[in-house]
């Protein structure tokens, strides 16, 4: 079994992010992203509302990436909303580390003054689905027929976890 240590990530840590999300991205069917990322534009999103945003990763004792997680505000939510975005690495979802993300991505949630996290998911990817539900995630909304980059229509469910 692996053990998984979570920290805050960083733009030292941008390389290895994008590996994992261009690997998620090629294999389709999970994410609204659907052409490879730079590491220029993740590291212009890290800057982009530093302060506002958290990210962290997982990593297992050999310093291997399990893969992230970041809160960011989103112009279309209320100021007091931030939204989410998790991506496990290929081949070892299920194991607890979504889990583990979220304990520090809420806590620092509450800490930037944020009420509530707004998820966005393909209702296509069930496990994303089933693993923001498993977080006390609700849904509150849908969009049908959202297009995505490259022209796929996808339809999406909006769930919200309130901090309390």
């Amino acid at each position: 079994m692996r053990v998984i240590y979570v920290r805050p990530a960083g733009l030292a840590d941008v390389r290895m992010m994008v590996e994992l999300l261009n690997a998620i991205i090629a294999q389709g069917g999970t994410t609204a992203i659907t052409r490879p990322v730079l590491p220029t534009e993740l590291q212009s999103k890290i800057r982009l509302y530093n302060g506002k945003n958290a990210w962290f990763l997982a990593e297992d004792e050999n310093g291997e990436l399990l893969g992230f997680q970041y809160i960011e505000p989103n112009e279309q939510l209320p100021s007091d909303a931030a939204d989410i975005a998790t991506f496990v690495k290929i081949g070892v979802t299920g194991l607890g580390i979504g889990s583990k993300l979220f304990e520090s991505t809420s806590k620092a949630a509450k800490t930037l003054g944020y009420r509530w996290i707004n998820a966005t998911i393909r209702e296509d990817n069930l496990n994303g689905l089933a693993y923001y539900q498993s977080r006390g995630f609700e849904a509150y909304a849908r969009q049908d027929a959202f297009k995505l980059q490259d022209g796929t229509i996808v339809n999406r469910i909006k769930k919200r976890f309130n901090l309390g």
